[in-house]
């Protein structure tokens, strides 16, 4: 019925127009309207792709026009201060508040539900100090008995994203902003860019599957091109990369539209292909050769703090990794919990949303299970997952982390909106992409004295907050600091939820 109306009206319109220009007074004009309606919904009524196209022509093409923008409408018409994801509006503001050294303290009391079931805090102290009397450190030295390079770290470092994943402007704004507040940058999997040593920022130089920066003709390991990458002045620790949260067990995803002659360079790759790093490493097959491979890159780096990162999966192989630490004598100088809800610039909808153990839950797994085989004190903990605030901070080094990534924030104190086009090379601030003309937008100057200034506040928050609990020092955070609301009227500590092992029940000795 729709089909025929339109094609009716086509008709008739076109043969007004006609007669009016004829008879009346010329208006050919109107065919610059009226035409390509026409065209348009001559055009739903012959193709076969668009069901609702063919059958509702013209009109049908606005639904699509509307669920483009629907992210938009969500994001500014819909969506409270509270709703959105994955980052709701409350964190997003504080963080570019934050970012642009603005104010950032908020009016008329909280928006959070203080009732609802998963709100959490922090109890104060009668006995609260002061920041005048008392300076909080913030810095964590991490190195075991094998390394004769230890580093002192910012408890809150840049997680790992790849040059590649993100422009060279972007690099370039988080090295920087790094470099100014002092605190560590961690590369990503794809490899060491030139544009990760323009600023002299502190370095993590992770290494993935793909061995980017170290990548034999074969794709594997190359200790020749490992030592060389890893001898820089600004690399400072290696972090292996077994599996992040947004798709552990899956491999990283760099997209074809991505993969620059620049970016295949560095990577040592095929450029203008999808590059899909492999699920699992092919240097070492088993815990113990797992554990030599630490040794050997530990050893080639100089003697820099070598660890690795992981989201949690099944527990009996984290166990074996223990075991093997046991055995071989060998440790690694910290490791890195991601967790199941972790961000990526793409990753396939099951693994992002069904693979992988959540953050918190893999956390207090790795510092208990550490506890039970004796080896927590030998490994410093890393901490990567939704790290926003001061607060997450602080709840995260009470459920045992040593120190922490954030990946998401710092992206948002460059000026990501959460657009959600990540893996489209579209982001329209100039962040997730290497088309040039959206880079353009991207100020490096400008942006790395944002990203300083997010990290400088963000740890004046978490001293604060320490110093509101009557604490001195963050290693007295215990995780019965921490409540957290399982009813309306059932609370309980994160240490009922999440019971600390007790060294005494089965300590082993090493």
């Amino acid at each position: 019925m729709v089909r025929r109306v339109f094609l009716a009206l086509s008709i008739i319109s076109i043969a007004a127009i006609i007669l009016v220009s004829i008879y009346v007074t010329p208006i050919w004009w109107l065919f610059i309207i009226v035409l390509p309606i026409v065209a348009v919904g001559l055009y739903d009524m012959i193709q076969s792709k668009h069901a609702i196209r063919k059958n509702f022509p013209v009109i049908g093409n606005f639904r699509y026009m509307l669920e483009a923008i629907r992210p938009e409408i969500m994001q500014y018409f819909v969506e409270t201060d509270t709703e959105g994801r994955p980052f709701d509006r409350i964190d997003r503001s504080l963080v570019y508040r934050r970012a642009k050294n603005a104010t950032d303290t908020t009016p008329f009391g909280t928006q959070e539900d203080t009732y609802k079931a998963g709100y959490e805090w922090i109890n104060h102290s009668l006995y609260a100090k002061s920041h005048h009397d008392v300076d909080i450190d913030t810095r964590v030295m991490i190195g075991g008995k094998d390394c004769t390079k230890p580093y002192s770290a910012s408890i809150l470092n840049i997680s790992a994203m790849s040059f590649g994943s993100l422009s060279h402007k972007a690099v370039e704004s988080l090295n920087g902003g790094a470099k100014l507040n002092n605190f560590a940058h961690n590369t990503g999997e794809g490899g060491v860019s030139p544009y990760h040593l323009q600023n002299g920022g502190d370095l993590i130089w992770q290494v993935g599957t793909g061995y980017f920066g170290c990548r034999a003709a074969d794709g594997g390991f190359s200790p020749e091109k490992f030592k060389v990458t890893s001898s820089a002045d600004s690399v400072k620790m290696i972090e292996i990369k077994l599996s992040q949260g947004a798709k552990p067990g899956h491999g990283g995803i760099l997209p074809a539209k991505k993969n620059t002659p620049e970016i295949a360079k560095i990577r040592g790759v095929e450029p203008g292909v999808d590059v899909n790093s492999p699920p699992a490493h092919s240097a070492f097959s088993n815990p113990i050769e797992f554990m030599e491979f630490i040794k050997l890159t530990r050893e080639l780096s100089g003697g820099k703090p070598t660890g690795f990162k992981l989201c949690v999966g099944v527990k009996r192989e984290f166990e074996e990794l223990c075991e093997a630490m046991i055995e071989t004598g060998v440790t690694p100088d910290f490791i890195t919990v991601d967790g199941g809800e972790g961000g990526t610039g793409a990753a396939p909808v099951e693994f992002s949303d069904s693979v992988g153990t959540p953050f918190l839950d893999g956390l207090a797994f790795v510092h208990d299970t550490l506890l039970k085989h004796g080896l927590r004190d030998k490994i410093k903990l890393s901490a990567s997952g939704k790290i926003v605030t001061g607060f997450h901070v602080v709840r995260a080094l009470a459920m045992g982390a040593d120190f922490c990534q954030s990946a998401r924030a710092m992206m948002m104190s460059l000026g990501c909106i959460q657009a959600l086009l990540c893996n489209t090379n579209t982001c329209p601030v100039g962040i997730a992409t290497q088309d040039k003309k959206l880079m353009k937008g991207l100020d490096v100057t400008d942006k790395k004295v944002r990203v300083a200034s997010y990290h400088k506040k963000t740890m004046d928050s978490f001293a604060e907050l320490l110093l509101a609990a009557g604490l001195t020092d963050k290693k007295k955070l215990t995780r019965g600091h921490i409540n957290h609301r399982i009813e309306s009227n059932v609370i309980k500590t994160y240490e009922e939820m999440y019971p600390t092992f007790k060294v005494h029940q089965e300590a082993v000795s090493v």
